[in-house]
């Protein structure tokens, strides 16, 4: 499980209301969910984005998800954190959109060769 630092995710939680929390912090029903907001807590830290950027950010797809349908039952929250990670990360030039979805990709590959219960390797033909 990714290790998450709780002055952070406090930190977080205050400028992002919408989170789902307990009075523990931040609850997740899946460790990916977990390493999206860790991987949000680190890039903000890093200064990548502010909190507002990514409340509204997160707002807009959020809205754009439920346009396109979604119920809006909180279990596809952290859904619409990845979406508004990729497209931060993109529009800010960490990374391209182009390079995210090849990785995407070569996961789904990589994970379609993996047998059950195997740790999933990325390997050079994954992005072919």
């Amino acid at each position: 499980m990714t290790a998450i630092d709780q002055a952070a995710a406090r930190r977080a939680t205050d400028q992002v209301p919408s989170i789902p929390r307990d009075q523990d912090g931040p609850v997740f029903r899946e460790p990916w969910e977990a390493q999206a907001f860790a991987m949000a807590l680190a890039l903000h830290e890093r200064g990548v984005f502010t909190w507002p950027e990514w409340a509204a950010t997160l707002g807009d797809e959020i809205k754009r998800a439920q346009a396109a349908g979604d119920p809006d039952t909180g279990e596809t929250y952290y859904l619409h954190w990845l979406a508004a990670l990729e497209r931060l990360v993109a529009e800010k030039g960490v990374t391209s959109r182009e390079t995210l979805h090849r990785t995407k990709h070569a996961w789904e590959h990589a994970c379609d060769r993996t047998p059950h219960g195997k740790p999933i390797e990325l390997r050079d033909e994954d992005f072919h």
